[in-house]
């Protein structure tokens, strides 16, 4: 068992029950699944730079990615409908607890610069950050960081509206930034 879900089922799950006033198990937030996706704008001229992206997620996540297609053609952008244009994994059960854990422990204190994550959870409880370089992972090589790309990371939550989302990533010690240094 990966060791934030264990720290969900001992200590966590009980702490949200009693803050939160919710006393059913099954209303109380939890992390449903993880979703990186790379979006790479020049793979309609250079395959590599899709190769590139899907090794880096596979690396990464320790899943294989899939690669996503067009949905509609865009002129301005010379894309036809069913091009290549990105890749994503999605990550459940213990594989999402475990990239949860070395996302907060390892990769983001890697940020150069890093002073704290927004507070922006959506209504639903979700929470979604970019990430700049993928370089701040350490399972992804030199050989790979040629074309230093972004990589989105969202993460979905049942059960997590009402501001029970992020009660759950703060008591994940998930790091925001302190209210008093928030930029409105």
């Amino acid at each position: 068992m990966a060791r934030l879900r264990s720290m969900y089922e001992t200590e966590i799950r009980p702490k949200l029950a009693e803050t939160l006033g919710i006393q059913n198990p099954m209303a109380l937030p939890r992390l449903m699944k993880i979703t990186a996706s790379c979006g790479v704008g020049g793979a309609k001229d250079n395959k590599k730079l899709l190769q590139d992206a899907v090794e880096i997620l596979n690396r990464v996540t320790g899943q294989h990615s899939v690669v996503t297609n067009a949905k509609r053609p865009i002129a301005q952008f010379k894309l036809r409908e069913g091009m290549p244009v990105g890749a994503m994994v999605t990550l459940r059960g213990d594989r999402a607890y475990e990239f949860l854990d070395r996302l907060i422990s390892v990769v983001i204190p890697r940020i150069r610069d890093f002073r704290g994550l927004s507070r922006n959870v959506d209504k639903q409880g979700n929470y979604n950050m970019g990430i700049v370089e993928q370089s701040v992972f350490p399972e992804v090589g030199t050989d790979l960081l040629d074309n230093p790309q972004g990589m989105n990371i969202a993460i979905t939550i049942r059960n997590g509206k009402n501001g029970a989302g992020q009660a759950l990533l703060e008591a994940y010690k998930f790091p925001f930034r302190r209210e008093e240094e928030t930029v409105g």
